[in-house]
Parts: C-alpha cells; sequence; structure tokens
C-alpha cells in the first residue's frame, strides 16, 4: 500500500500524529532535510529524531546545537554525549596513569 502524501498531510493537519510521523519517514527516505526540518517545526519528534540522526552521522555539532534549540530533545543529549566524551576519555586515562 503506498501512502497518498496529499492525504497524509491532511490527516497531519487535523492532528492525526501517526501520520505526521509517517510524513517523517517519507521525506527521510527522500532526503528531504527541508520537509524533516518544517515537520520539526510542526512538532513532530520523530523528524527531529530523524535529524539527529543524520547530524550525528555527520557530526554537525551545529545543526546538533538547531535541533537542540528546535526543541529535539534528543539532539541537546547527543551533543552533550559527544562534546563532554573527551573528557570522560582524559579523566579515565588520567584515573589509569595514577594506578
Amino acid at each position: 500500500m503506498t501512502d497518498d502524501r496529499d492525504t497524509l498531510r491532511a490527516l497531519a493537519d487535523e492532528g492525526n500524529e501517526p501520520a505526521l510521523d509517517r510524513l517523517a519517514d517519507l521525506a527521510d527516505a527522500r532526503g528531504d532535510l527541508a520537509e524533516l526540518s518544517d515537520l520539526l517545526d510542526e512538532g513532530c519528534e520523530r523528524a527531529g529524531r530523524l535529524l539527529t540522526r543524520r547530524a550525528v552521522a555527520a557530526g554537525d555539532l551545529r545543526e546538533l546545537q538547531r535541533l537542540a534549540d528546535a526543541g529535539a530533545d534528543e539532539a541537546g543529549e547527543e551533543l552533550e554525549r559527544i562534546l563532554s566524551a573527551p573528557g570522560e576519555e582524559e579523566d579515565e586515562a588520567e584515573d589509569e596513569d595514577e594506578d
């Protein structure tokens, strides 16, 4: 069964979250980052997760910050994880040197 994008859009406009999520999946499959960003602006958490996954894979810290600022909690968590990771590794190395 193929999803008619116009029908999904109409359902999403009426507050149907699964339709909004499906639109995000379709945009992700097409690599349509602009539509994913628009869907995030509409409050689609799935779009935020998909954009976060792409930003992490690309190592794009600025995009992660933008996504976090736009309300994608997962992006903020990933940004914090990435930024704190080098410090944690150094701390672990210092602990090993002290033993």
